[in-house]
This record gives structure tokens, C-alpha cells and sequence, in this order.
């Protein structure tokens, strides 16, 4: 339950009642409990309702009043006739304030277990942070959850989760519980291997018969061990003399990772901003951008002479240092405080970019990326994305039942 503001009219020490309701959940509960309560003329403090699987829990804080014995009697009579359980307790004062040092804590599983989660609130636990609430923010085809907690420095929280999500499988992702995280956001996303299915570059090389030595140095520059700009040089010389309607065909024949539609479209829905920046090429990202609705897009461009790829690129590489700075130049142009950004990436070159944003998330990344990002997310749907914002599985099918696509 949420605590009152100061200068609220229950100080510390005025008489207050319980009253909490546990049963069948079905039409009309909550109502006669309240037109029962009101027939006091009581004042609510505050309350809160749950339902799971058709069990309803119902908990009211009231005013008390001066003879509580006989609203017990009347509730008690109350629940009979309703076949619930209704207790009622007597106290003294408002709820306990939440504790400084607010979290919001997603715990992402496929499946979600008991021992996974019994071992994360222990984790909590042992850092002296409590548990104010649990929300289920999907069932499938992940379960995810969040927990609001409070009482512990956010790093710590993070940095202690984070160990305990490798050794039960899980993915979690702490962020500070304050205001800011309901704002709107500029979303910046990696495209090969994030937003897309596969390496565009690779996808090229096989029409042009040279595959597996491209996809050789493209896995060693996503690990960090070589160069990005250099590799990237060597890889788009392998192209030489590759007919541009390729770049047609590989179009033709991206695949979006599951849920990268659903993503886009609910974060627009709520307006935000989108930005995609890539190591792959212009010629490709462009068509990407226009196709989803993304409002800024960056890349490398293939140098094209005569309809025929030359093996060169055009301008200034678009590489590691390059995709911060494109992240600087998006959040400027849409007028987002960098506190305010979130980046998604998978690869080595995704490091500054993810280190630069206010929130940096590593997609089925490399074990370097996964490493420094923020959090991790190692299940294949993007939109999983949307749980770290906090939109529910629910909301999306909402808004999307209102407003077929």
C-alpha cells in the first residue's frame, strides 16, 4: 500500500482499522464492503486489492471509529452472507513508509520457478532491501515479474542479482524505482543480430560466394578481438564487384527478431522515440526505419559505382566510438536527457553505446557485452524489452485489441 504525503490528515498516533477480505473473487465484493464501511462514515486511508486465479484480496485502511466491536459484528455478519473471510484489526497510525533507496526489480524467466524466485527475494533479503510489492508483468512466452523494493542502494542490488540470475538462469534487470522511469524514452537499438535476425554483411557475402571468411572476422569483431573499423574494411572488400540489386534480395529476405514489431509499435503507441544505429549499411537501414516508423536511423553506406558494389564504404565509419555518438546526436535532436535513453545491442562495438545511455541492455549478447551492460536479456523476443519499462503482456494485447494493425 502507498504511504500518504506529508501534511495528510493521519498522524502517527490516530486510531486506524484494518479491514481485509480474502475469497471467491466475483462482482460486487468490494462494493458491499465499502457500502458497508460507509454506513460509519469513516474515512479510507488507503487500500489495495489483488486478484489471483479468482482468489480476491481485499485490504482496507480506515479511520477507526469509536465503537469498532460492533462494524467487526457487522462484517463478520457481513462475510457470512457473502462467503468470504473478513478480519478486522485495530492500530494505531498510517502504513510504514517505504524505506529510501527505491529499486525496480524484473525477473525474467522461461520457465519462472519457485526455487528461481525463492532464491532471488533471498538475495533481496540478505541485502536488508524489503519486498513492497510483486506484479506479474507477463505469462508468456516468458514469465516475468517485478518487485518494487526498497531499502537497498540500487548498484548493490544490481550487483548482487546479477550473480544470483547466472546461477538460476534468469534474466534480471534492477533500475531505480524514482519518477523518471515512467517518462517517455529514446529507445536506440542495434540492427544486425538485434532488431534483425543474422549479419546483413554475411548475408551479402554469400551472394557473393564469400561466407565463411566473412563470417570468420564478423564473429571476432563482435567479440571485441579485433578492430571493428578495420574489420569492417576487410569484410565490404570481399563484396567487390557485387551487383547492388543483392542488397534487394538480402532485404527481401531479413527476418525481424520475434517480437521487434510488437516493440515498436507499443512504444510509439505511448510516445516514444526510436533510433536505430548500425555497423551494417545505409542501403538496409533505411528501408528498416521507414518500414517500422523509426524516427532516426545511422549506418555505414556501401559505395555503389555503376550498379556494382566497388568494396568500399563512403564517409566516416560508423563503429564503436560512432554508435555513443550517434546516441548523443538522437537524444539531442529529440530533446532526451541521456538519463533518459535506453540502448540495445549485442556486439562489442554496442559497448560505448550501451555505457553512454541511461539504461544499456545486452540482447542475446556476447559474454564481454553481457558483462558491462546494465542488464541482460538472453531470450530471443524483443519485446521482452517492454517488461523492463514496466508494460505488462496485458496492456500490449489491450492496445492492440483497440487498435488492430
Amino acid at each position: 500500500m502507498t504511504e500518504l504525503s506529508e501534511g495528510e490528515s493521519a498522524s502517527a498516533d490516530r486510531p486506524t482499522l484494518l479491514v481485509t477480505l480474502t475469497g471467491s473473487d466475483r462482482p460486487g465484493l468490494t462494493s458491499a464492503v465499502l457500502s458497508t464501511l460507509a454506513t460509519r462514515g469513516l474515512d479510507v486511508i488507503d487500500a489495495e486489492q489483488v486478484v489471483l486465479r479468482g482468489r480476491l484480496v481485499l485490504g482496507v485502511l480506515l479511520s477507526a471509529p469509536r465503537d469498532h466491536k460492533s462494524l467487526k459484528e457487522e462484517l463478520k455478519a457481513l462475510a457470512a452472507a457473502l462467503d468470504v473471510e473478513i478480519s478486522v484489526k485495530r492500530g494505531v497510525g498510517d502504513n510504514e513508509p517505504r524505506r529510501k533507496g527505491r529499486s525496480q526489480v524484473t525477473v525474467i524467466g522461461r520457465p519462472l520457478s519457485a526455487a528461481g524466485l525463492a532464491a532471488v527475494a533471498g538475495r533481496i533479503a540478505d541485502t536488508g532491501a524489503n519486498i513492497d510489492r510483486i506484479s506479474r508483468m507477463a505469462r508468456y512466452p516468458v514469465t516475468a515479474m517485478e518487485f518494487a523494493v526498497s531499502g537497498a542502494d540500487p548498484e548493490v542490488l544490481r550487483t548482487v542479482l546479477a550473480l544470483e540470475g547466472v546461477r538460476q538462469g534468469l534474466d534480471i534487470a534492477v533500475q531505480d524505482g524514482g519518477l523518471y522511469r515512467r517518462a517517455k524514452r529514446l529507445i536506440v537499438m542495434d540492427v544486425d543480430s538485434t532488431l534483425i535476425q543474422g549479419e546483413v554483411i554475411e548475408m551479402l557475402a554469400h551472394h557473393a560466394g564469400r561466407l565463411e571468411e566473412v563470417a570468420a572476422v564478423t564473429e571476432q569483431a563482435m567479440r571485441g578481438e579485433l578492430d571493428f573499423a578495420d574489420s569492417l574494411r576487410n569484410r565490404v572488400a570481399a563484396l567487390e564487384g557485387l551487383p547492388a540489386t543483392a542488397l534487394d534480395e538480402v532485404y527481401a529476405a531479413i527476418e525481424l527478431a520475434p517480437g521487434a514489431r510488437t516493440l515498436v509499435r507499443t512504444l510509439k503507441r505511448l510516445g516514444y522515440q526510436f533510433a536505430i544505429v548500425s555497423g551494417g549499411f545505409s542501403q538496409i537501414t533505411d528501408k528498416l526505419a521507414a518500414e517500422l516508423g523509426i524516427d532516426y536511423a545511422q549506418a555505414n553506406e556501401l559505395e555503389i559505382v555503376d550498379g556494382v558494389l566497388t568494396g568500399q564504404v563512403v564517409g566516416e565509419i560508423v563503429d564503436r566510438p560512432g554508435k555513443a555518438t550517434a546516441l548523443r546526436q538522437f537524444a539531442q535532436r529529440s530533446g532526451t536527457p541521456l538519463s533518459q535513453t535506453v540502448a540495445i545491442g549485442d556486439g562489442a562495438n554496442d559497448l560505448d553505446m550501451l555505457a553512454a545511455a541511461g539504461l544499456g541492455v545486452a540482447f542475446n549478447a556476447k559474454p564481454v557485452v553481457r558483462a558491462a551492460a546494465d542488464t541482460h536479456v538472453s531470450v530471443p523476443y524483443l519485446d521482452t524489452i517492454l517488461y523492463l519499462l514496466g508494460i505488462t503482456r496485458e496492456e500490449v494485447e489491450a492496445a492492440d485489441a483497440d487498435t488492430p494493425t
